[in-house]
């Protein structure tokens, strides 16, 4: 029986703020209360319940932080108060300078507020009557870029505050330390060079055309500052944060008001490392005037503030002997080159080793097996070989080679072209069948709990499996006898075998493993296709049509499926009942005008909200795109249309465009009827 409309609003309501308070707990105070699972229950729910009654959907529902189209390029947003950075300290002697300074612009003591500093990507959020219409990076501190829709899938930024106030606040967007990682770790498998660190991590992901992308990387943004502050009803830079905080914005909880230079300093001290122990990267501490008079009386300088200072913390490095170079296979067959070398202390922690990425960064930081190295962690997180100090060898000690077999099998290694990894393409090497099986299991993926990478060695070790086929013909008996297994476990384990194979197809899709295909991709191709067969059967030229999945994607795919192996394979666990559908909802493509076709939408539609008119476009098989270029097939403009409807305009009369067609709202809606899509 389905609900009445007073029940659905009810329940909407009700999921939309159970889902921001997990938000909360996930993103802003690492603490979550739910597993992701049952997070994904909720939003699962919550986009069936919008899409039952329209009416009800709202852009500042949480499922909107999916992510819009793809954009043609970031528009520029003109600061109207400039972004300044702040001068640096990097020493005791340094801050209390600032403290002279400060005291003696203002001729007494004056109140500091001390926060740690995120190493992340400044950004400017700006609220209009509560609703998020904006985000933006800082640029040149004048001029910066409209990232407004990579902003929106941020799930620690709310996209309505908890009051209809208008304001703008600047903040600083950061990875967290565990996504960070997890990146890392996927673009090494993938052959791409690693992120840095987290700060070029964040600025990389907030920097893609494609919000989908933004969304996929799990960001946060801790917010540092109301923009004229002065204009509120507050008279503190400590109260303000107060204030933002209770609107729902994620101002950071690590900070003090100190009450004199002294207190500054012995802050500093007291988070020197224990700041290694917070889920995101830190590089130092901002001290700021409290009182925003006195702020005012401060000024600026032509740069910064002058009642601001960020105190850095010195980069934490050691020097130690590298005493071997390990290789170890992963997943994809990439051959990965690890530094192992006298333990020593960094960022809290004893470290012994350290990826060394590829044989290119070995031969050009003239790294060997004997040397004296400095290590470092990359943002205070993944150890890192800086570099080696030639000039202290005693030894000439040979140049590093990666071997010509794989270290696992004794198979050829091959290095692709536009590659740096070498990769061992042998299906059958333990190594591969190791770490795919490991993923196959992985939460992301089939989400077999209880079966993590050590009963999965175990298993090998038995010969009990091969393939991920064999997990669905594992037996209790076969189970019993491991060491360490129970009944009650053996039962566990069997259970989440069984439960997974009820998976929707996009699961599956992932854990196979398929190059360049990450779980984005994965659910949007089992959106576009379908079922397992269908996608089997799909062409490079119809993989390319489907969003996210670019050449190298497609031929990856189609040539994955063409693999007899494979198709063995599939038809296994087919046969061994595992589902092969995606069951969500699909968006079933009307054949039309627009398919295949580059859209553009602009101008406002009195028929339709930019949502709907998007979702027509989408079932009449169109690619929505941000802005007016010579590959631009349709531009739909409606009232006050603007500069895209002249640029769409400019390019037909000049020739650039002559194809170009512009429909106004009657011709679009005549298509849209065509289709039977209002019906």
């Amino acid at each position: 029986m389905g609900l009445t409309f007073e029940e659905a609003r009810d329940r909407v309501e009700a999921l939309r703020r159970e889902i921001e308070y997990h938000n909360r707990r996930y993103y802003t105070e690492d603490n979550p209360s739910i597993s992701d699972a049952d997070w994904d229950a909720l939003m699962r729910e919550l986009i069936h319940l919008e899409s039952e009654y329209p009416e009800l959907q709202s852009d500042t529902s949480p499922s909107q932080r999916v992510g819009a189209p793809v954009a043609a390029g970031f528009a520029k947003v003109e600061h109207e108060i400039p972004m300044l950075s702040l001068a640096n300290a990097y020493s005791t002697e340094e801050l209390l300078e600032f403290d002279r300074r400060v005291r003696q612009v203002i001729g007494r003591d004056v109140t500091y507020v001390c926060e740690l500093k995120i190493d992340g990507l400044a950004v400017s959020l700006r609220y209009e009557q509560g609703k998020l219409i904006r985000g933006a990076t800082r640029g040149d501190g004048d001029v910066g870029e409209d990232i407004t829709q990579n902003i929106r899938t941020i799930r620690n930024v709310p996209l309505q505050l908890s009051e209809p106030v208008s304001l703008e606040v600047r903040g600083e967007a950061y990875m967290p330390k565990k996504a960070f990682a997890l990146l890392n770790e996927q673009r090494e498998a993938s052959g791409e060079m690693p992120f840095a660190n987290p700060r070029n991590a964040a600025a990389g992901s907030l920097r893609q055309l494609d919000p989908a992308i933004a969304a996929s990387r799990r960001l946060g943004v801790i917010v540092y500052q109301l923009a004229q502050a002065e204009s509120y009803p507050v008279e503190y830079h400590s109260e303000a944060l107060e204030w933002v905080s209770r609107l729902g914005l994620p101002a950071n909880g690590e900070r003090k008001i100190c009450r004199s230079i002294a207190d500054v300093i012995a802050y500093i001290d007291e988070w020197a490392e224990k700041r290694h122990t917070l889920p995101y990267a830190t590089d130092g501490m901002v001290i700021k005037v409290d009182s925003l008079a006195l702020q005012q009386e401060l000024g600026f300088t032509a740069k910064s503030p002058r009642w601001a200072i960020a105190y850095k913390y010195a980069a934490e490095q050691a020097e130690t002997i590298l005493r071997d170079i390990e290789l170890s296979v992963g997943r994809t067959g990439a051959v990965t080159p690890t530094a192992v070398f006298d333990p020593v202390q960094l960022a809290g922690t004893t470290v012994s080793r350290a990826s060394l990425h590829n044989e290119d960064l070995i031969r050009e930081r003239d790294i060997r097996v004997g040397d004296v190295i400095v290590v470092q962690k990359a943002g205070d997180i993944i150890p890192e070989v800086i570099k080696s100090l030639a000039d202290r060898r005693t030894f000439d000690y040979p140049t590093f080679a990666m071997p010509e077999c794989c270290p696992q099998c004794g198979e050829p290694l091959r290095r692709l072209d536009g590659e740096v990894a070498w990769r061992c393409v042998n299906p059958s090497c333990p190594a591969l069948i190791r770490e795919s099986l490991i993923h196959f299991v992985s939460r992301d993926a089939m989400n077999i709990e209880g079966l993590g990478e050590q009963w999965i060695a175990i298993l090998l070790e038995k010969g009990l499996i091969h393939t991920v086929a064999d997990l669905y013909r594992l037996t209790k008996s076969d189970l019993l006898q491991l060491d360490r297994m129970g009944e009650k476990l053996a039962d566990k384990l069997l259970d989440a075998i069984e439960q997974s194979k009820r998976n929707s197809l996009e699961r599956l899709l992932f854990g196979l493993g398929i190059r360049h295909v990450g779980e984005k991709a994965a659910k949007t191709l089992a959106q576009a296709y379908g079922t397992m067969q269908n996608l089997m059967s799909a062409t490079v030229d119809s993989l390319v049509t489907v969003p996210d999945v670019g050449p190298k994607m497609a031929e990856s795919i189609a040539g994955y499926f063409a693999t007899p192996g494979v198709q063995e394979l599939i038809r296994d666990l087919e046969d061994l009942g595992l589902n092969m559908d995606y069951l969500g909802q699909r968006i079933e493509k009307v054949e039309s005008p627009f398919t295949g076709k580059t859209i553009v939408l602009t101008g406002t539609l009195a028929q339709a909200d930019r949502k709907t008119a998007t979702a027509w476009i989408e079932r009449l098989g169109g690619v929505i795109t941000g802005s007016v270029s010579a590959k631009t097939d349709f531009v739909v403009a409606g009232e006050k249309a603007g500069s895209k409807l002249e640029k769409a305009q400019d390019l037909i009369r000049s020739g650039k465009n002559p194809s170009l067609q512009i429909l106004d709202e009657g011709a679009f809606l005549q298509l849209v009827d065509a289709a039977g899509l209002r019906d």
